[in-house]
């Protein structure tokens, strides 16, 4: 099983901040107006972590699956292949999950820029991108970032298997998903504008032969 989202450490640090307000009113040191805001900010934005790194435990849905939580963005041709593109906005899940059983043949690192990932220029933005030998062939997912999206994180390696939902990375903030795999062997099941969610959500169905 892949890790859990490296953000849970705001999760386990909830019980030690607490504590410092506690003691912190205790000394009665909170009536000073400087002192209240600040702590006020910091458990906002604390807070506002904590929300943004959670990590809920799905199950999968039927058939191909969304790798990432949003808005479906686009979906049509790419060469022999068909793309689902996946809008990730600020306050959706942003743990991307696999979307079909398969193995992590290999990674690859490219692009350049940080546009804003809705953005039809976003595709040439830096990315990366997992290519999966799958039960219908080679199925690729790429992770792209946005304007504030800059890094990107990997929870499996070449060479390692996981099933459909399993954790496969993450973007840090707001950025864009999509989904690659052979037109003759699976059909897309959503449209443009509809709501999905990673793991769960079937965003295509394997053609029958």
């Amino acid at each position: 099983m892949a890790p859990p989202a490296p953000g849970r450490i705001f999760l386990y640090a909830a019980p030690l901040l607490g504590l410092l307000t506690i003691v912190l009113a205790f000394d009665r040191v909170l009536v000073r107006p400087t002192v209240l805001g600040l702590v006020v900010v910091v458990w906002g934005f604390f807070l506002f972590l904590a929300y943004f790194f959670r990590d809920p435990e799905r199950s999968p849905g039927n058939g191909i699956v969304s790798p990432a939580d949003g808005k479906v963005l686009a979906v049509g041709p790419d060469g022999e292949r068909t793309r689902i593109a996946v809008f990730m906005n600020v306050t959706d899940v942003h743990v991307n999950r696999l979307p079909l059983d398969g193995r992590v043949v290999r990674i690859d690192d490219g692009g350049e820029g940080f546009r804003p990932a809705f953005h039809p220029d976003a595709i040439h933005n830096v990315w990366r991108r997992y290519t999966l030998d799958t039960a219908i062939g080679e199925v690729e997912v790429v992770q792209m970032t946005g304007i504030v999206a800059r890094r990107i994180l990997s929870f499996l390696k070449p060479g390692e298997s996981g099933h459909k939902g399993d954790r496969l990375g993450m973007i840090v903030l707001g950025s864009r998903v999509d989904l690659l795999f052979p037109t003759d062997r699976a059909k897309p099941t959503v449209r443009v504008g509809e709501r999905v969610w990673a793991g769960t959500t079937t965003v295509a169905e394997e053609r029958t032969r």
